[in-house]
């Protein structure tokens, strides 16, 4: 979905224009620079925009005024067409805790090759990789497939087939891929989304049928009240509660102390099952994911995305009760791609050497650094915000308090987002994707001294971001 860039304030009064243009003069200035910077760039999207819809493979790589193409990445480093080097902290929407060819990853990979890359049949390697997930994980069988959209969906599949219901509870403003029923009120909009008590169902874009946004009522992350209120309100009709345990597509929203506790308990006096979708936190919040991390159980965990290493790969899993819908050919699922023995390899690998308890431990020790950075930097600045952090993931957020769900999320400042995020790729770091509804992700191949560098960014954008805030908030109070 392409936001309004820079120039969209048409809405505004004369005076309201003129106070914008004050407060974002730093801002055109880093998109100045970045321009300069990234021609090659430039001219690949120009050629791309020919044949391919945004000029870009997935609508979340485009933004204005050109995203960066990439040419070859090492470690924790990527480098563009320009030749530009950056440290990474985008590592693919958070699918590279490994960091770029991990040589771990990359041995494995090359062994397979020779073996063969596809055969739809089964091998040794599925055992294996199953084993891994069931020991982490608070599961008994899984099985597999190539993305977290398809993770998803058959889990909510195996939910209603388990339940004999229709209804899935999801959360305004959660991501949990691209299929119809995941696809509701990803990002919904006033006046459409109506009471924050009880958010009205709006489709994520045109396609998807009337009839999946009716078997999906919505609820707000961290308000148990609005989930009790939509079992009451379609009693017996529940199938499962879907959820990030941590929100994070809107940058990151912690649960409230006793949130995923409540879940589990309503859904178990409902007789509804409780879906975690570990896509983003399942190897990156610790080595046993979100369970382990929070102390709740789900019936049903979704993992992709780093478990992979750098290659297509994702999971479901529950308690064979559950599972067994498969084997007794009551629930169907499949897959051509499903236990790519290359893929395969490559999970195996990074279980065993890449997300292990010691690399943990070496992530965790460089998110404390660079939160902590985060947090001197910008109270010295006066920079007013807070840093969200949790596992491998974190985050710089532009808010006076901590967000609670979806609609304190957007609120944020989109311009002075922007400016935070041209003016740290202009010194050499991705800080995160580019969307102000991401979060960084630091690799294991991540050092103290892309750290340090990190932050000396910040510490050069920072000054300039708080004296753009504090102008904002001056040219609204004349404007009130």
């Amino acid at each position: 979905m392409r936001r309004p860039g820079i120039c969209a304030f048409s809405n505004y009064s004369s005076r309201q224009r003129k106070d914008y243009h004050i407060v974002y003069e730093a801002l055109r200035k880093e998109l100045e620079t970045f321009e300069k910077r990234t021609p090659k760039s430039a001219e690949a999207h120009k050629k791309n925009l020919k044949r391919i819809p945004l000029g870009v493979a997935s609508n979340y790589r485009a933004y204005d005024p050109y995203p960066i193409f990439v040419k070859e990445a090492q470690g924790s480093h990527f480098r563009d067409l320009d030749g530009n080097d950056y440290i990474d902290h985008n590592l693919c929407f958070g699918a590279l805790m490994a960091g770029h060819c991990h040589p771990a990853v990359m041995k494995a990979v090359e062994s397979r090759l020779k073996l063969g890359t596809m055969f739809g049949m089964p091998h040794d390697m599925e055992w294996q990789l199953a084993e891994e997930i069931c020991q982490r994980f608070p599961v008994e069988m899984v099985r597999f497939g190539s993305s977290g959209t398809e993770a998803t969906m058959h889990a909510i599949r195996l939910a209603r087939a388990a339940t004999g219901r229709d209804k899935v509870i999801k959360f305004e403003g959660a991501y949990h891929g691209l299929h119809d029923t995941a696809l509701v009120s990803v990002k919904p909009h006033a006046p459409e989304f109506g009471d924050v008590n009880a958010p009205a169902s709006v489709p994520g874009g045109l396609g998807v049928p009337k009839a999946s946004i009716a078997n999906v009522p919505v609820a707000t992350f961290n308000d148990l009240n609005s989930v009790e209120r939509r079992f009451k309100e379609n009693p017996g009709e529940i199938a499962a509660v879907i959820l990030e345990p941590i929100l994070m597509n809107v940058g990151m929203c912690m649960p409230r102390p006793g949130f995923l506790q409540g879940l589990r308990e309503l859904c178990d006096k409902n007789g509804a099952l409780l879906i975690f979708d570990e896509v983003k936190t399942g190897a990156k919040l610790g080595w046993g994911g979100a369970s382990e991390y929070f102390g709740v159980q789900p019936d049903i965990i979704c993992v992709a995305k780093s478990i992979g290493g750098g290659f297509p790969l994702a999971a479901f899993g529950a308690h064979p009760s559950v599972m067994d819908l498969i084997s007794q050919h009551k629930v169907f699922h499949g897959g051509t791609y499903n236990t790519n023995p290359v893929s395969m390899a490559a999970g195996l690998a990074t279980f065993r050497e890449v997300l292990t308890r010691e690399n943990y431990a070496h992530v965790d020790k460089l998110s404390k650094k660079l939160t902590e950075g985060y947090r001197k930097t910008a109270a010295k600045a006066g920079l007013q915000g807070y840093v969200a952090q949790a596992g491998a993931n974190g985050v710089l957020m532009l808010y006076p308090e901590e967000i609670r769900n979806y609609r304190d999320w957007t609120t944020i400042d989109v311009d002075l987002w922007r400016h935070y995020w041209f003016g740290m790729v202009n010194r050499g770091v991705m800080a995160q994707p580019y969307w102000w509804d991401e979060q960084w992700t630091i690799s294991v191949q991540h050092t103290e001294a892309d750290i340090d560098k990190h932050l000396a960014a910040f510490a050069e954008v920072a000054p300039a971001l708080a004296e753009a805030q504090q102008e904002r908030f001056a040219a609204a109070a004349r404007s009130a």
